[in-house]
């Protein structure tokens, strides 16, 4: 196969790996997500630009003087990494220009859960979780932050502290007892 070919397939491969993850967002909605969540973001793309992709094209071109591209490492890498980095700042830019920041603090001082909340639950094992609920481009499990399209910020939205919520989970269905909420100031 034409080493060309096999790029372009490795890219529209890359394409739509990008999309499915877009398409996390539910048909008809915003991409919503905090003021936090969109300078992180922000700052990847202008790393991207202004820091990155330079450096790298750079050692492409540094590289590429080097006579022989076929077995030279430093450009094949070059050319793959800068790939990688066109692709992310693509995927970034579509992501920022359909964002909608929301800001939780608005919403300081409510008992009731919205986008941005900070939620400590129980549930009927009686053990606690505290979740954030954030934007789709932004959450981080392992930090807390979920996805306010998860099926548990959907079963949290709406309700108060206090109330008792049923999430339907692969083993059953399960109760949240919400311990508290909380918005930044």
């Amino acid at each position: 196969m034409n080493k060309s070919i096999s790029t372009e397939a490795e890219q529209d491969e890359q394409d739509e790996i990008d999309e499915i993850s877009a398409a996390q967002i539910p048909a008809g909605t915003k991409n919503y997500i905090t003021p936090q969540g969109h300078l992180t973001m922000k700052t990847e793309f202008l790393r991207l630009i202004d820091v990155d992709r330079p450096e790298v094209v750079s050692i492409v071109h540094w590289a590429a003087s080097n006579g022989d591209r076929s077995e030279n490492g430093d450009y094949i890498y070059g050319k793959r990494r800068l790939r990688e980095i066109d692709r992310r700042l693509r995927f970034l830019s579509k992501r920022l220009d359909v964002a909608e920041i929301v800001d939780p603090s608005i919403h300081h001082g409510a008992r009731q859960i919205f986008f941005g909340a900070t939620v400590t639950y129980e549930n009927h094992l009686g053990a606690e979780v505290t979740v954030t609920i954030v934007g789709v481009d932004e959450f981080d499990p392992l930090k807390g932050k979920i996805s306010w399209v998860s099926p548990v910020a959907r079963a949290l939205i709406k309700a108060s502290e206090g109330d008792t919520v049923s999430l339907k989970t692969p083993l059953g269905l399960d109760e949240l007892t919400i311990l508290s909420v909380r918005y930044p100031e």
